[in-house]
């Protein structure tokens, strides 16, 4: 049997402190339109669940669909722009 004693240092050599970096919560603050419209619609979806939808409840549903779909298309947009703004 081989011992994998040797290769957990390459493993373990750089600790991880459980905060997220720079970089990431800047993917993160990029990202959090999109986030908070997923929110929105869940919220809206969540609202329904034990009831029979009202003619409001499936306005509200509309309405965060397609927040979801402008923030993911408005992200979608900013990264393909600042990947082609990178790659000038």
């Amino acid at each position: 049997m081989k011992s994998i004693a040797a290769l957990q240092a390459v493993v373990t050599a750089t600790p991880f402190d459980g905060e997220p970096s720079n970089v990431e919560l800047d993917a993160i603050e990029l990202e959090m339109p999109a986030i908070l419209a997923d929110v929105d619609l869940l919220d809206a979806q969540i609202m329904t669940i034990d009831r029979t939808p009202t003619e409001l409840d499936h306005q509200r549903i509309r309405r965060a669909r397609r927040r979801v779909l402008a923030a993911r298309r408005d992200l979608t947009n900013q990264t393909a722009m600042a990947s082609a703004g990178g790659a000038a």
